[in-house]
């Protein structure tokens, strides 16, 4: 058995016990304060607006609250806190709610003090790398996330984003090249 795979059967064990002793308030904090900002940052990537990451992330950790006895154990917590929160991203975008709600912040007066969405984008986007990865289409931009930020196996992502391995590789691929491309457009700058 392998670390991960031990790692793994730890972790469901946990879970399972949690949901069974009615234990889940606790079980859900320890994976808020563990996982919380991983899916605070994943949400993020997906939909570029702070107060959306917000509420997806309030969403997911509602939806793991509700189904926490639901993990089987199949993959890493972390890949089904993703894997929920990708979910969870996809259909409040598709909502007419929040197409309504993220229209109507371009006529939104701007502040003297930037903006907890533009700290956030900052923060981020760390050097001209992430920014770059931040202009990718979704498609592109969530597996090049999923690698390099979260150190997901190609498994573990097409997992998460429900594609085959072949379909992951591809598009971790392309993304590279794109990032290049638009590296290559726009030169960093010597200081």
């Amino acid at each position: 058995m392998n670390v991960n795979t031990e790692a793994g059967t730890a972790n469901f064990e946990y879970l399972q016990q949690a949901a069974e002793t009615n234990d889940t308030r606790t079980a859900l904090r320890d994976l808020m304060t563990t996982y919380g900002d991983d899916v605070w940052n994943y949400a993020f990537s997906l939909c570029r607006n702070s107060d959306m990451s917000d509420d997806i992330t309030q969403e997911v950790f509602l939806k793991v609250y509700r189904k926490l006895g639901s993990f089987r154990g199949e993959s890493s917590i972390k890949t089904w806190l993703l894997a929920i929160t990708r979910h969870t991203a996809f259909d409040m975008q598709r909502s007419s709610f929040w197409k309504r709600i993220t229209s109507s912040d371009i006529f939104a007066a701007t502040a003297v003090q930037p903006s907890a969405e533009h700290e956030a984008i900052e923060r981020f986007s760390i050097n001209d790398i992430w920014q770059k990865v931040m202009e990718l289409p979704v498609k592109y931009r969530e597996v090049l996330i999923l690698y390099a930020h979260y150190q997901l196996s190609m498994r573990e992502m097409a997992e998460i984003l429900k594609l085959s391995e072949g379909t992951v590789k591809s598009r971790l691929f392309h993304a590279r090249a794109r990032v290049l491309k638009l590296k290559e457009r726009d030169p960093i700058e010597p200081e």
